[in-house]
């Protein structure tokens, strides 16, 4: 692994918290959910992380109302303000009902909880944003955390600069045509699923560079970019995460993705598993978004 920085992620610790999230399902309202969330915010907390809990009742699709809670980070040694410039990067705790979630979303929950470690031993010297950690809560509803998240965001006035929504991070299969697409996007990006994808909107120009500058610099990580027009209305596969609701309040937002049911066939079903998971694809990934990471920290 070549990166530019010394700050190397730890596989077996990232590999240990999705092993620890990933025992069984923890859909939306369950003790399983919120043991998982107790196991976030302590682990937030240990790596020096101030974490509130935001809870909220909202109604999803089909009218029902559901109550989640956000877990929302700051650091304790880093200033922070309601209305400062600020970088939030997120993750979704919750998964299907029938589904361990191992990928979806341990692993991204895994990679933040890294970030969360690393990041405070070597904060950018050029620091420019405060950095919001985010493990939101009811994805699988509909991104219902990420709409609270951006309406409360909006309503404070906070000078949100880009969000990152970490969507499935370590799925990889090094089978030519084992990666579908799009109809429109055929022939456009490889067949080969051992890519990690940074999704964006036209809004979000810049920070597609910068993330794609950032996990670059990890050698033996191809990254493939996607910029779609508007919020993603007419390729709705790019609006499936938390950073759409954040598109619709006309914020900066990217989704890394390992590209989900594109390439996963355990997608939303009881084999996904920790052991589905590809290891040295996962550690690739998550070293790429800790480069990614400081890099937008200091561009702003």
């Amino acid at each position: 692994m070549t990166a530019r920085h010394s700050m190397e992620v730890d596989i077996e610790r990232i590999e240990n918290h999705v092993a620890r999230l990933a025992g069984v399902p923890r859909p939306a309202e369950s003790d399983e959910l919120a043991r998982a969330r107790d196991y976030v915010a302590l682990t937030l907390d240990s790596c020096g992380w101030e974490v509130e809990r935001v809870p909220f009742e909202i109604q999803d699709e089909y009218g029902d109302s559901l109550t989640g809670i956000n877990l929302v980070a700051h650091h304790r040694d880093r200033p922070t303000s309601k209305t400062g410039p600020r970088l939030c990067v997120g993750a979704h705790v919750d998964s299907r009902p029938d589904s361990p979630g191992a990928d979806d979303n341990a692993s991204a929950v895994a990679t933040m909880l890294e970030i969360a470690r690393l990041l405070p031993k070597s904060w950018p010297d050029r620091q420019r944003l405060e950095l919001e950690l985010v493990g939101f809560d009811l994805e699988e509803n509909g991104m219902l955390g990420g709409e609270f998240h951006a309406k409360r965001t909006k309503a404070e006035g906070s000078d949100l600069r880009g969000m990152i929504s970490l969507e499935m991070l370590g799925y990889c299969d090094h089978t030519p045509g084992s990666q579908s697409l799009p109809r429109t996007l055929v022939g456009l990006y490889p067949d080969t699923g051992d890519f990690i994808a940074v999704i964006g909107n036209q809004n979000s120009e810049r920070l597609i560079e910068q993330f794609r500058t950032g996990m670059q610099q990890v050698g033996g990580l191809p990254v493939e970019t996607l910029n779609v027009p508007s919020n993603g209305e007419y390729l709705q596969a790019s609006r499936l995460s938390d950073h759409s609701p954040f598109w619709d309040a006309g914020y900066p937002a990217l989704m890394i993705t390992d590209t989900s049911f594109m390439r996963n066939p355990h997608y939303h079903t009881p084999s996904d598993t920790p052991e589905t998971l590809d290891r040295e694809f996962l550690q690739l990934v998550a070293q790429g978004c800790l480069e990614a990471v400081r890099l937008t920290l200091c561009d702003g």
